[in-house]
């Protein structure tokens, strides 16, 4: 399931991250986003989702968010 599919409020935990980019790769564990952390998609958005790792809420679009498998 990826991150796109999440319910709103349940907190999810990541088990990979599905992007061949290093530097995508870098900056998602720079945000905290990496497998085994807890995430939670906070609300759902037209073009994406608001999702809160760790103490931040960060806005990700949905291509990203379907690169987040939950």
């Amino acid at each position: 399931m990826t991150l796109k599919d999440a319910e709103k409020g349940k907190e999810y935990i990541i088990k990979e991250i599905n992007t061949d980019d290093e530097e995508l790769n870098a900056f998602l564990f720079s945000l905290g986003c990496y497998s085994g952390e807890a995430i939670t998609v906070v609300s759902h958005l037209k073009g994406g989702c608001v999702v809160s790792i760790k103490d931040g809420r960060y806005n990700i679009d949905n291509q990203l968010a379907e690169a987040i498998i939950i």
